[in-house]
């Protein structure tokens, strides 16, 4: 637990300065764009002179870059990102607002294409070169290449029009009047097509991960040893060389949190979840930049504390993972 301990410690001194860049890169990449919140908001409605500098005094539009730098920086050091252009909202509110049908989106999405990938995997690498091994990872290379807006097109064309087994866009049924159990398997029901779409591209790169590392862990001297004693073959891939695969499957776990993060943004819009996806497409739209700083900044942070879980879930499986970092 001291390893452990250590480990989380130094990672989180580690995401401050992460942090840091991600607020001041993201903000000049977002001054560098063209065009801002007010250009956007006379753009729909029309207005004039008199009053575009009047949006953009009360915006604080009006100052320089480097003032508002600073002032978006004084505002994350008391934990306020500022104020929504487009909501007239505070920025937090809104996000938080926004934030768990991501993370019920995505750890769906994550639960479905690990447990099931690794498990096609394991079936794969159990037997290397035989016909359900390249069945299988013919079929996950096929799947892997699919865009996943498209497959979320298909699903979508064959499950909700034509056969109307399941919801077309939406988190739940609007004034439904659900509660309890009712409404959460109401949110399942149109959570089906998205978690689909988003888990099922990343099933074949589990999948394909977990495969490489069997077949790799098959030739280890230790999996030698134990079928020379007679260990069955069954055994030998469950409880030895499954664990031995799992190392790098968790790691890849983590490296792809980010990817699934930004193919939600195209899964939210496609189905009209009210995610930080579809959220973050109105910010760009409405060139709202306080509201644009605070999701990448927030999925920054997601991202940070997916690859803490995944730290500590390495050093569970490799007792040699944080060793070195708790002895100094």
């Amino acid at each position: 637990m001291i390893r452990i301990r250590t480990l989380i410690l130094r990672r989180l001194v580690g995401a401050i300065p992460v942090l840091a860049i991600v607020s001041v890169g993201g903000f000049f990449l977002l001054e560098a764009a063209p065009g801002d919140a007010v250009d956007a908001y006379v753009a729909g409605i029309g207005g004039d002179a008199q009053m575009i500098d009047e949006l953009r005094q009360a915006w604080g539009l009006d100052r320089s870059a480097a003032a508002r730098l600073g002032f978006y920086l004084w505002s994350l050091a008391h934990l306020d990102l500022g104020q929504s252009v487009t909501f007239s909202r505070p920025v937090l509110d809104v996000v938080l607002e926004r934030l768990p049908n991501t993370l019920l989106l995505m750890g769906s999405a994550t639960a479905l294409s690990f447990s099931v990938g690794s498990l096609l995997g394991l079936f794969a690498g159990s037997r290397p070169g035989n016909f359900r091994d390249r069945f299988l990872s013919i079929g996950s290379l096929a799947l892997y290449a699919v865009p996943g807006f498209w497959l979320g097109l298909v699903l979508t064309v064959i499950f909700a029009v034509q056969l109307r087994w399941l919801p077309v866009s939406g988190i739940e049924t609007i004034a439904s009047g659900k509660q309890g159990v009712e409404r959460g398997l109401d949110v399942a029901r149109h959570l089906v097509l998205p978690v689909a779409s988003l888990g099922f591209i990343y099933l074949a790169l589990y999948l394909r991960v977990m495969r490489a590392g069997m077949a790799e862990a098959w030739r280890m001297d230790f999996v030698l040893a134990a079928r020379a004693r007679g260990v069955p073959r069954r055994r030998s891939a469950v409880r030895h060389v499954a664990r031995n695969a799992l190392l790098p499957l968790v790691t890849m776990l983590g490296l792809q949190s980010a990817a699934m993060l930004g193919g939600s943004v195209v899964i939210e819009s496609l189905f009209s979840v009210p995610g930080l996806g579809r959220l973050a497409q109105e910010a760009v739209s409405a060139r709202d930049t306080p509201l644009l700083l605070g999701i990448i900044l927030t999925s920054a942070v997601m991202v940070i504390l997916i690859n803490l879980v995944v730290d500590c879930l390495y050093a569970l499986l490799d007792p040699r993972v944080g060793a070195s970092e708790a002895s100094a």
